[in-house]
């Protein structure tokens, strides 16, 4: 099914995703339009050609959305499982609380990428950033996998100040040569070893896939890999479960 997107309300958009039967969906001329793909599940792909709003992808519970263009604030708001992959770059808050599912960003991504990301069990969710990634990257993460890649960024560390604040579980890998400056005492940062990177593998194949890059070329790079400090954990700061 096409939708073309011009001039509807968001309401109105969101009511012709989820009501529609088929199984791909492709909306052109979306301009701003909110909660595309809110709580989708199944299996589902959904094409999006143009500027959703914030809040794309919210809740997703399943299926795949493509988008052609740039993503406003919040994509991925709260995910449990699919796959949202953008070819353009997306704003603030991207993955915020997400608990499972990929986003994969071609370009860059704004503040607070990955903020309150977690895991439990099977359920680990994962952010790739092609770009660079705004200041406080990481935030409160409790889990899952973050990886920026600083594509074009010519060996400057591609992220803003305050990565990890608040991290106390996860990974974030940063491609790059030397440590982000100002890391908070609770976070512990060493250069990836190969064992490290291996483990990254299976997500930078399916990322390299998406945006048709040579995964080779990116694991023979040096990779920043930032987790918590044992020794002196946010962890201690929470009430335990």
């Amino acid at each position: 099914m096409r939708i073309d997107a011009s001039g509807m309300h968001f309401k109105d958009l969101n009511d012709q995703i989820r009501n529609c039967a088929d199984a791909n969906i492709q909306v052109e001329n979306c301009v701003g339009q909110r909660y595309l793909a809110a709580a989708m599940s199944g299996d589902k792909a959904l094409e999006i050609h143009g500027t959703p709003g914030n809040a794309l992808g919210a809740y997703l519970d399943g299926g795949c959305v493509t988008v052609y263009g740039n993503c406003q604030e919040a994509t991925g708001n709260t995910m449990n499982a699919g796959t949202i992959t953008v070819h353009g770059s997306c704003g603030d808050a991207t993955g915020y609380a997400m608990r499972g599912g990929r986003i994969f960003v071609q370009g860059d991504a704004g503040y607070r990428a990955g903020i309150h990301m977690k895991a439990y069990e099977q359920k680990v969710p994962a952010l790739v950033i092609g770009g660079r990634a705004g200041s406080f990257l990481g935030e409160y993460q409790a889990g899952g996998v973050i990886v920026v890649l600083g594509l074009g960024t010519q060996d400057q560390v591609p992220v803003g100040p305050f990565c990890g604040t608040g991290m106390h579980g996860g990974r974030i890998y940063i491609r790059c040569k030397t440590s982000p400056e100002g890391l908070p005492a609770q976070v512990v940062a060493h250069t990836a070893r190969q064992e490290d990177k291996e483990q990254l593998r299976p997500l930078l194949e399916a990322y390299c896939a998406a945006f048709d890059l040579d995964v080779e070329a990116l694991l023979q790079d040096e990779y920043c890999l930032l987790t918590p400090n044992t020794q002196n954990p946010y962890r201690q700061l929470y009430t335990p479960n």
